[in-house]
């Protein structure tokens, strides 16, 4: 799905979000940003919703005005996510259920908006976000990798619900890579997971992007309800 189209980026604001708005900016496609504050940017051929993925209110509104304004969507990337690494003998529930929440409520409630307004398009992409964390069954995350994990069935089933209706669904599970999401892990523990893949660097936007651009590409209408992981994590 190379090209000109309408594509709807979530926690744009910054991080992989950021770079892969300018990305499709540049390429000239119509993007849409959405994440919970403000961005510290403009963009041609952009627009920014300021609001929670949890919020099943804000998200059927946003898809409101994107239908009034555009009429379609072609691809949609669930970028937002929250990440906590602790102990699950330290994590209050309350964490546990803000993860749930923004990891995969989010990303639920803004797939199944995105296949109501694909469907009447024709079809469409939706790319959603895992992590190596979970075939890694990295200790110390165990929150965080269920949330993932969860994503990664939701995008499995849904592969198979919406395929009748020319959308796919894949997901991508980046390795760690220089953004917020990361910034408070020790460098040992961080240095520890790159030796376990099997590519031993830091990923990178590009790294991510790559992946994307090979889901969202026309030939890719065979492609749906895959994973890949980064740096040869399997």
């Amino acid at each position: 799905m190379s090209g000109r189209g309408v594509i709807l980026i979530t926690g744009a604001r910054k991080g992989i979000g950021r770079h892969l708005a300018e990305q499709y900016s540049a390429a000239g496609w119509s993007v849409i940003g959405c994440s919970r504050i403000a961005p510290d940017f403009t963009l041609e051929n952009y627009e920014h919703h300021c609001l929670d993925v949890a919020d099943e209110k804000a998200v059927v509104a946003l898809f409101r005005e994107i239908r009034r304004k555009h009429g379609r969507l072609d691809a949609l990337i669930n970028n937002a996510g929250v990440a906590a690494m602790n102990s699950a003998l330290l994590m209050p529930l309350s964490q546990m259920q803000s993860l749930l929440s923004t990891n995969v409520s989010g990303t639920f409630v803004c797939c199944r908006e995105a296949a109501k307004l694909m469907r009447t398009g024709g079809g469409g992409r939706i790319v959603n976000f895992t992590t190596v964390a979970v075939p890694l069954r990295l200790e110390g995350e165990a929150a965080y990798v269920a949330s993932k994990a969860a994503v990664l069935s939701l995008t499995q089933v849904l592969a198979r619900e919406l395929a009748p209706f020319g959308i796919t669904v894949n997901a991508i599970g980046p390795t760690p890579i220089e953004t917020d999401l990361i910034r408070s892990v020790p460098k040992p523990k961080i240095d520890a997971l790159i030796e376990r893949q099997a590519v031993k660097r830091m990923g990178t936007f590009a790294d991510v992007a790559n992946v994307i651009e090979f889901f969202l590409r026309p030939a890719s209408t065979f492609v749906t309800g895959q994973v890949i992981y980064l740096g040869g994590v399997s």
